[in-house]
């Protein structure tokens, strides 16, 4: 196993993102108990650090806490997906210009490569926290270390202990207090090891990071895989987990998902078939993004599982495409035809999705004549994707999709099972009509 170049790693992470962003245009909400809800304001996503201590967990279904929340002085919002893109983006360009190579890992955090000391890696490190939070208004804990998963451990670290001042810096994995801080940390909390590992590292005594670095990483490879032992040797500081610059584009390389929950339960074919085409042309909107092709289209919806006055029901059909295709209308039609002969006209469906598989780079795809790639050869997608970049989402599409709704939903679709968000605050970075306003007093 081949190691990476030498030098410090950093890894910049948003406090409490979503929430974060809730208060920039809105600075009544600085110091208070913040929750940010999922779709159709269901569960608690997000938390500020003062709604965290008020005991409320992640995943927590919204109505069942709503009327204790509000007595605690709890304020909840309604994902602001445009506004915590923006702020990403504005959070992502302020730090790239301290550090020579950024790889952004999700919308919150990103590792940034430091080929200098410890002691000016922390000063660059501190700067680019100041920066952020001065420039954009949103909190970053840094933590800097050999290797991403010890970058990632010492980020924690620096989000637990506030004596550290939000960056924490081990420059050697071998160092007494590092040892130390591992055996405090519960081997789940490590990055790369998953619920389902958790149990089997645990039956095997594996209770903490440092005994996880400790294990002999051979076996560790032969009993699981090569990329836990990965794990183990990032752990002792040897960085062998490489940069995937596709992260930044949110390039998939197995399936593109697209899925959401209804406001309300549709029930019929035809609701469905609207859902099913509006999201296989979002998915075919990201296929198109990173130049490629789906050879498979799968479809399925699904009824409440606390509907107990109802059958459950969970249904999935494929649509086997004859050649890979990038045609929003090809592949439209697939996802209704995949649904259509296992559908149960009896149910009250609350979900339902459309996933792309079987993908391939459109720019490599070759094959023999006569079987070529069904191409988006009228070049609707493009058109679509032009459409909605200057005019904005729901502004042209096929059925449902180029349908918009009113209002401040006038972004979705106007289906009367578009996503509900009754708690949404303004988008100050996306919309003219809904741009912050000074008053001068």
């Amino acid at each position: 196993m081949g190691l990476l170049m030498p030098g410090l790693t950093v890894l910049a992470d948003a406090n409490s993102f979503f929430a974060s962003c809730e208060t920039v245009f809105d600075p009544t909400l600085a110091g208070k108990p913040v929750v940010v809800l999922s779709n159709n304001d269901g569960c608690v996503v997000a938390r500020s650090a003062k709604a965290k201590a008020l005991g409320i967990a992640n995943g927590t279904p919204w109505f069942k806490i709503r009327e204790r929340a509000r007595q605690d002085g709890v304020i909840a919002r309604s994902s602001n997906y445009e506004l915590y893109a923006s702020l990403s983006a504005r959070m992502m360009s302020v730090m790239r210009t301290y550090m020579p190579r950024q790889e952004i890992y999700s919308i919150d955090e990103c590792f940034l490569h430091a080929p200098w000391n410890a002691a000016r890696t922390a000063q660059a490190s501190i700067r680019m926290r100041e920066a952020v939070l001065t420039g954009v208004g949103i909190p970053v804990s840094v933590g800097i270390a050999p290797s991403k998963t010890l970058a990632k451990v010492a980020n924690h670290w620096a989000k637990d202990h506030p004596q550290e001042h939000g960056v924490t810096v081990w420059p050697r994995a071998d160092d007494v207090l590092i040892t130390e801080a591992l055996a405090t940390i519960p081997v789940e909390r490590v990055w790369g090891v998953g619920r389902r590992l958790t149990r089997t590292l645990q039956s095997m005594g594996i209770l903490t990071a440092l005994q996880l670095r400790d294990t002999d990483p051979v076996a560790i490879r032969r009993r699981f895989s090569v990329v836990l032992e990965s794990t183990v040797l990032e752990l002792r500081g040897l960085p062998c987990i490489p940069d995937q610059p596709a992260a930044a584009d949110g390039e998939r390389t197995t399936q593109i998902l697209c899925s959401r929950m209804f406001s309300t339960p549709i029930e019929g074919f035809e609701g469905i078939g609207q859902a099913l085409g509006l999201y296989a042309q979002r998915a075919c909107h990201r296929l198109r993004r990173q130049h490629g092709l789906c050879s498979q289209v799968h479809a399925f919806c699904s009824t409440s599982p606390f509907d107990t006055d109802h059958h459950y029901l969970s249904l999935h059909g494929v649509s086997m495409l004859p050649d890979p295709s990038d045609d929003p209308i090809t592949i439209g039609r697939a996802a209704y035809d995949a649904m259509r002969p296992h559908f149960d006209r009896h149910g009250r469906y609350i979900r339902a999705g459309v996933m792309l598989c079987g993908l391939v780079d459109a720019d490599v795809f070759h094959t023999l004549d006569g079987l070529e790639a069904v191409r988006d050869d009228h070049h609707l997608g493009a058109v679509l994707d032009e459409v909605a970049r200057r005019f904005g989402p729901a502004r042209a599409g096929v059925g449902y999709a180029g349908i918009r709704g009113s209002g401040r939903h006038s972004g979705d679709t106007g289906a009367p099972w578009s996503m509900r968000r009754d708690m949404l605050s303004a988008r100050c970075t996306t919309r003219w009509d809904e741009m912050a306003v000074v008053h001068a007093s």
